[in-house]
């Protein structure tokens, strides 16, 4: 059975179910810290709504990476699955 599609998403269950962190207690720590921006707006919210169109700005470790939300998944799935959510901008 599918979720019902919605019109957004939180940051810190997105940062999940696209794979940039493995649970939402790494994304929420992420957040706070000050490495997320939305659309260059700096955000420490975990709660921030997301939607298709919206580029995260992510401090990772392994470096910046800039991508563009393609779209808003229903819960976590495989890595190819995770691939398809964003385009990646820079």
């Amino acid at each position: 059975m599918s979720q019902p599609e919605t019109s957004w998403l939180r940051l810190d269950k997105f940062l999940v179910f696209a794979r940039f962190c493995k649970t939402r207690s790494v994304a929420e720590a992420m957040i706070e810290k000050g490495a997320v921006r939305i659309n260059r707006q700096p955000t420490d919210k975990p709660h921030a709504k997301l939607r298709p169109g919206d580029v995260l700005t992510l401090a990772l470790p392994q470096g910046v990476k800039v991508v563009e939300i393609i779209l808003l998944p229903g819960r976590r799935g495989s890595a190819t699955v995770a691939r398809k959510l964003y385009r990646e901008v820079q």
